[in-house]
């Protein structure tokens, strides 16, 4: 049926991906990121419960 051959094609399976040995720099990087991760998202989770920080910045007037 030629009416069905449009559209994309299916990409091909990608090649799955080695497994590296982590060394032990590696792992306390990666701990130290998650770390860091953990608390930046503590302390939105913190900061979301109040207002706005600042009320100035730019206002806009009524005229045009």
């Amino acid at each position: 049926m030629p009416g069905r051959e449009g559209g994309k094609a299916k990409p091909l399976k990608a090649a799955k991906k080695e497994t590296k040995e982590m060394d032990d720099d590696e792992i306390a990087f990666k701990a130290k990121q998650r770390e860091e991760a953990k608390k930046l998202k503590e302390m939105q989770e913190k900061a979301k419960g109040r207002g706005p920080l600042v009320e100035g910045g730019i206002k806009k007037s009524g005229k045009k």
